[in-house]
């Protein structure tokens, strides 16, 4: 049982101490080149079209949740009518 115990032990160690790592390029100077520049634009849409759906759908959101509150509320306002 210990032996087993200790096999898993060193394939787990080798796996994880001898893969190569992909080197990744370094985006972050061309973002804040992107992010700085004064082109008029808010800074929540200079991201491009993602950025410009998303904050479409987050207002969409906004607004159905506001509406849904109003409702809830008036709803529990008002009262019932006993048939």
């Amino acid at each position: 049982m210990f032996r087993h115990l200790r096999t898993l032990q060193q394939i787990s160690r080798r796996t994880l101490s001898s893969s190569a790592r992909r080197q990744l390029e370094n985006k972050v100077p061309h973002k804040q080149k992107m992010f700085q520049e004064d082109n008029g634009m808010p800074v929540h849409l200079k991201g491009g079209t993602t950025d410009a759906l998303l904050y479409r759908a987050t207002m969409a959101l906004t607004v159905f949740g506001c509406g849904y509150v109003l409702y809830a509320l008036i709803d529990a306002a008002l009262p019932k009518k006993k048939d």
